[in-house]
């Protein structure tokens, strides 16, 4: 498998929250997360418009409009997709400061765009 880009931002705009990356398609698909992202506990991750591919390397201040706030890089670096279908996403971070094997997964009982994510358990 070919290794993608992972990126979190940090983004300090109305309320403070991480913003999770994943290269898929030529875009960036994004999800925000309330609580810094964990290896031990499950954050929920809420599904937002995809970015540009250039957009992985941005830190800095956006000066006006939605997401108004500096943002910086919290971690980075490439994921290897070993799942990806409608409500659940498998992948294989290899980040600074996260590692291993993460999911995403929409419950049935949440509403649209709301997923968890975590951080699978070893085998």
């Amino acid at each position: 498998m070919v290794p993608r880009i992972y990126v979190i931002h940090e983004h300090s705009a109305t309320k403070l929250h991480w913003d999770l990356r994943l290269e898929r398609s030529g875009a960036l698909k994004s999800w925000a997360i309330a609580k810094e992202p964990s290896r031990t506990e499950k954050r929920l991750a809420v599904e937002t418009t995809d970015h540009a591919l250039a957009y992985a390397g941005f830190e800095g201040e956006i000066k006006e409009g939605y997401g108004k706030g500096s943002v910086k890089i919290w971690d980075s670096g490439t994921y290897e997709e070993q799942e990806w279908k409608p409500g659940k996403i498998v992948v294989k971070i290899n980040g600074r400061k996260l590692n291993g094997v993460y999911v995403l997964i929409r419950p049935k009982t949440f509403e649209i765009g709301n997923w968890l994510f975590f951080r699978k358990k070893d085998d």
